[in-house]
């Protein structure tokens, strides 16, 4: 199997296809949100139970991260998200990609290269971001 088709069989193409580009837009939207700094936004996007696991291994819930992002201790100034594979079961969406930033983190700006995972959850309210862990790319 190759890392885009589904290990959903009661869905076809069709549908995968759709949901991918739904996932896809997504994605690009939660990253142009964290951009342009609109949390409120961006919270619409995610799930309640929302985790986020920075690189450095500190996980947060989705009040805190934006609580976080708020205050400026997370401060994304650029932002490279390239989607490797997007994996879809049932009403999970996996989005494998990777992630290059260029941000402020507690007033040092650094650049970071992740290796991404996003979670993706059909809702009755629609698609919304369970997950993201970000794990630095081996060099």
């Amino acid at each position: 199997m190759s890392p885009t088709e589904s290990v959903d069989s009661a869905l076809d193409q069709t549908e995968l296809d759709t949901i991918r580009g739904i996932i896809t837009d997504l994605e690009n939207e939660r990253f142009d949100l964290i951009l342009a700094r609109n949390f409120t936004a961006f919270a619409q996007l995610c799930h309640p139970e929302m985790q986020y696991t920075h690189s450095s291994g500190v996980r947060e819930g989705l009040d805190r991260y934006i609580d976080e992002c708020k205050a400026s201790t997370y401060v994304y100034h650029q932002i490279e998200h390239p989607i490797e594979a997007i994996t879809v079961h049932g009403d999970t969406a996996l989005v494998h990609g990777r992630m290059k930033a260029d941000l402020s983190v507690q007033g040092t700006r650094k650049t970071i290269d992740t290796l991404s995972l996003a979670v993706w959850v059909n809702t009755d309210e629609g698609w919304k971001l369970l997950g993201y862990q970000g794990t630095s790319a081996p060099q």
